[in-house]
Order: C-alpha cells, then sequence, then structure tokens
C-alpha cells in the first residue's frame, strides 16, 4: 500500500489557491476597469448628444444650439417696410384712337358714280376718296349761280346810282337803296359759295367788285363755268391721313341715308390699348402709371407705356373700367382688334388705422377726436409662411437663434412678396427659410 505525503499535499492545496485568487483578483480587475471605460463612454455620448441637439424647446420658444445642423439651414431676416409695388394682370385688346379715326359719310344722297379707293388701301390727306353724282349738289351750284348773277347786277345798279348821285339827278334813297341791294347780294354770294366748298364743290372766289366794274368777259366766263353745274359730281376726300380700315358700300350704289358711313379712315401711326380692370382695382389705376403689354402675335417681345387716359365711366355689362395705353405705331405692328394682356405697375397705399383720443379715463370716445394714422405695409417673402392648423403664422427670431410661432394676417401677394397687416413689427426678423424643419 501506498503512503501518502501528507506535507506534498498541502503544498499543491497552496499553489492551486494561489492560482485561484490571483485569478479572481484579474477578474475583479477587469469588472472594474470595464466598468469605469463604460462610465467613462456614456458621460461621453450624453455630452456629445446636448451639444449635438437639433433644437431645444422651451415653452413656446425654440431654441437652436450652436453645434445643431438646423443653423446652416435656416435663414433668418428683417422684414422690408418699403411701400411694395403690386403688379395686376388684365386683358386688353388694341383699339385706333378714335381722335384719329374718322366715318366718312356722304353730305348729301344720290348715286355713287365711282369708288376711287379699296379696302386696306394707305390714303393722302385731300385725297379723292369717291366721286357722286347728286341733284342737290346742282342746286347748290345753280344757287351759287343766282347768287353770283345777282352781285354783279347789284354792282352794277350801284356804280349808275352813285353816278347819277354825284350829278344830282336822283335823291339820296335812291343811292341808299342801291348800296343795300349790293351789300345782301354780296351776304348770298358768300352763302352760297360756302355751301358749295363745305360740299367740296368748286366755288369762284367772291370778288369784292366795290371800286371798278368787272368786264364783261369775266363775267361770261363765270356763267359759262355755273351752267355746267348739272354735269359736274361731288368729291368725297379724306379729311386725314390714313388706313381705309372698312368699306360699307361699292360703286353704283345709291345713298339714300346721308347718316349711313360710306368708309372709315383711321389713322393708326398713333395706337391706344386699351386694358379692361376690374371694379374692386379701379382706385388703384392712375394716368401716369407703368404698364407692360404683351401680345400673342408677338410672344418675344414686351411693350412698355404709361396710362394715357382712365375712362370716368365703367362698363354697365362687364363691371369693369377702361384704361387706355398710347403707343407709337409707325412701323404698323400693332393692329386694331388683336388681343393683348397688360401689366400695371401698382404702387399700394399705406394703411390705415384709426386712433381714438379720449378726454380722461372710462370717458366715452369722441368720434371728433378718431385720427387716421399712417403705417408703412410690412413685406416678407412668401417661403416665411407656415400652416398651423387654419391659421397662417411665421417664425420670428425673440434672440439669436431663438424663436416663437406668430400668427399673421396676409394683404397683397406678388410673386415672392406678400404684404403682412398685422402680425408682425417693422423690427422682427422672421425664418424666411427652413422654417418647416422648425414647425410641429
Amino acid at each position: 500500500m501506498k503512503m501518502i505525503n501528507p506535507i506534498s499535499t498541502i503544498t499543491k492545496n497552496r499553489q492551486r489557491l494561489t492560482v485561484l485568487v490571483a485569478m479572481l483578483g484579474s477578474f475583479a480587475l477587469v469588472v472594474l476597469i470595464a466598468d469605469k471605460l463604460s462610465a467613462s463612454a456614456g458621460a461621453t455620448t450624453a455630452k456629445t448628444s446636448d451639444e449635438e441637439q437639433m433644437m431645444i424647446r422651451q415653452g413656446d420658444k425654440i431654441s437652436v444650439p450652436a453645434k445643431s445642423p438646423l443653423r446652416s439651414r435656416l435663414a433668418v431676416l428683417p422684414v422690408a417696410t418699403s411701400v411694395p409695388s403690386h403688379i395686376i394682370t388684365v386683358p386688353a385688346t388694341v383699339e385706333a384712337d378714335p381722335s384719329l379715326t374718322v366715318n366718312i359719310l356722304p353730305p348729301l344722297t344720290g348715286r355713287l358714280v365711282e369708288l376711287k379707293v379699296k379696302l386696306g388701301d394707305v390714303v393722302k390727306q385731300g385725297q379723292v376718296l369717291a366721286l357722286i353724282s347728286s341733284p342737290d349738289l346742282a342746286q347748290a351750284y345753280a344757287d351759287a349761280d343766282k347768287a353770283q348773277d345777282g352781285l354783279e347786277l347789284s354792282h352794277k345798279a350801284l356804280e349808275r346810282a352813285r353816278g347819277v348821285n354825284a350829278a344830282g339827278g336822283n335823291a339820296a334813297k335812291d343811292f341808299e337803296q342801291a348800296t343795300s341791294n349790293y351789300v345782301q347780294a354780296q351776304a348770298e354770294a358768300r352763302r352760297a359759295e360756302t355751301r358749295l366748298r363745305v360740299l367740296n364743290g368748286s366755288t369762284n372766289t367772291l370778288q369784292s367788285n366795290t371800286s371798278n366794274t368787272s368786264n364783261t368777259s369775266n363775267t361770261g366766263n363765270a356763267i359759262n363755268t355755273h351752267t355746267k353745274a348739272s354735269s359736274r359730281l361731288l368729291s368725297i376726300t379724306a379729311p386725314i391721313s390714313g388706313v381705309v380700315t372698312t368699306l360699307t358700300v361699292g360703286s353704283g350704289a345709291y345713298l339714300n341715308d346721308a347718316t349711313a358711313s360710306l368708309m372709315t379712315v383711321a389713322n393708326l401711326n398713333q395706337i391706344w390699348v386699351t386694358a379692361n380692370v376690374p371694379e374692386q382695382l379701379v382706385s388703384s389705376v392712375a394716368k401716369g402709371q407703368s404698364v407692360d403689354i404683351n401680345l400673342p402675335a408677338y410672344p418675344n417681345q414686351t411693350f412698355h407705356g404709361t396710362v394715357a387716359f382712365v375712362s370716368a365711366v365703367l362698363e354697365p355689362d362687364t363691371r369693369r373700367n377702361k384704361v387706355r395705353i398710347s403707343f407709337a405705331n409707325q412701323d404698323g405692328k400693332l393692329k386694331p382688334n388683336m388681343f393683348a394682356t397688360a401689366s400695371i405697375l401698382l404702387t399700394q397705399t399705406t394703411q390705415t388705422t384709426q386712433t381714438t383720443q379720449t378726454t380722461k379715463a372710462g370717458s366715452t370716445p369722441q368720434a371728433q377726436a378718431s385720427q387716421p394714422a399712417s403705417i408703412t405695409p410690412i413685406t416678407i417673402p412668401t417661403s416665411a409662411l407656415l400652416m398651423n392648423n387654419d391659421d397662417i403664422t411665421v417664425f420670428v427670431e425673440v434672440a439669436p437663434w431663438t424663436f416663437v410661432r406668430r400668427s399673421v394676417e396676409l394683404g397683397h401677394e406678388d410673386n415672392d412678396k406678400v404684404t403682412i397687416l398685422s402680425g408682425l413689427t417693422a423690427t422682427d426678423r422672421v425664418v424666411v427659410r427652413g422654417g418647416v424643419l422648425l414647425n410641429d
């Protein structure tokens, strides 16, 4: 039987215990180190999280920390307080200037013998447009013949009376009667020649034969000229230079209505563009405002002009006011009845509010003390507007990178600008880009 050495057994047990204690100590050290590292990592993570937080909400205020990535995505600008310009766009048409448009009417009834022009012809002032045969014209020439003959006869009688009176052969009343007859004959001759002149007929120059008697040959020539009155034609001439824009008759037509137009001549060197402005905007349009005109016929060209005339009355059927813009049209690009679009630049007026003064606390405000206070309109970019339920809001900067939401009331909107009627002051700064990132 093998004997066990007790001393050797004890030594081995001590060695095992020593190894076990060492292992336990190492494990405890590892656990301690791991715990410290974990705590250090947690603290670092918490610190980093605080520093890189997007935004911090405190009541109704939203703050953006210094290292928040939101700062690079937000844009904050002060509100604009200058009086804004507002552009309205309304339909328009090109029209001939009424002051340079003439309807040609026949002065007498008769038959149109010859038409000298065609539709679209360019005519000069005084150019013959048509020839008319009219019995009334023959009567006018006959009246002129009689007046001229009476004038010459009365002139001869006056000269005889003057000679006899100088010789003492007749009474003074006879000379006075001859003088009166001559004056009346002169008046009748002027009337007859004026009528012919109005009818564009040929007239003889009225001669004031006060000192010399007309010779027989001249008198015969005048009578021979007027005896041809029945064969003469009435010449219709152009009162202005322009273009024949309408033509309603043809050669050979009988003209029984002296109020019916034969044709229209319009000078298109100066043209009107008539814009139809809605009733609610009439008070904003005034003479001298800038206008841009665009036409489908010239899509790549804009015509610039100013308001020349604002009609004093509204059109009863459309409830619109006619606003006319005058343009030079020497090249003939603008043609009557063209469709156009007019963009009128309006300057918005300052808002007014009623301020009421009271004599003492608790007293009733006096209507007489109400005074309008002028407020310069505030404008902001439309990109600053945000919807919050049913309200339109903006984010206002109340401190550096600290914002509050504020409801606003909108006025006119023009392109990318909008007028704020209430909710902002002239010193406010608002978020104009990235506000949706702050929105709930």
